[in-house]
Order: C-alpha cells, then structure tokens, then sequence
C-alpha cells in the first residue's frame, strides 16, 4: 500500500468514527446537559464495577465479533468492516474520556 493511500484510509478511517461518535451522542444524549458517558455509568453499577469495566466488557463484543470476521473464512463487504472497525475505535475513544473524567487514569 501506498503511503498516500495509507494516509487516505487513516483519514476516511477517523472521519467515519468522528461521524458515528456525534450521531450516536445524538442518539444516546439528545439532551446536551446529561452525562455523555452515563450509559457506562450505569452498566457499571449492574456489573457492580467501574464504568471502565463495563465499557470493556462492551468493547469485548465488538472485538469477539471482529475475531469471528477475521477467523472463519467468510467474505464480508468493507461496510461490515468499517462497522466493526469503527465501533471498537470509538469504544477505546470512550475509554480515552472515561480515563480524563477519572483524572487521567489516577483512579
């Protein structure tokens, strides 16, 4: 592969998690003033652990269904892989956010 299009895939790459990140925030906190991270907050509480665990534990999901993709022999269509692709970046952007709010990653 080329660097340009190396650089290119990078670039589509980020601008399609950017993209899913807002719609999903839309979807998840239509409401600006609630807690973008609440949904980790809550499974935390259900898994009697922190909203990391919880987000690893979601983030697992996306990561065994890639395994699947990669492992069983089968074709997919590149938007199946952009999907599963992006979703697991995304999960370890939220990850990113849960270690700031904690105070870059003390607690």
């Amino acid at each position: 592969m080329t660097h340009e299009a190396f650089n290119k895939v990078v670039k589509d790459q980020l601008k399609r998690c950017e993209s899913m990140l807002v719609g999903k925030g839309e979807e998840y906190a239509p409401d600006k003033t609630v807690d973008r991270l609440a949904h980790f907050k809550k499974a935390a509480v259900i898994i009697e652990g922190t909203s990391k665990e919880a987000l690893l534990g979601m983030l697992a999901k996306h990561l065994v269904s890639l395994s699947d993709m990669i492992t069983d022999g089968k074709q997919y269509p590149v938007e199946r892989w952009d999907e599963k692709i992006s979703d697991s970046i995304n999960y370890l952007l939220l990850l990113r956010a849960l270690v700031e709010e904690d105070g870059n990653g003390q607690n």
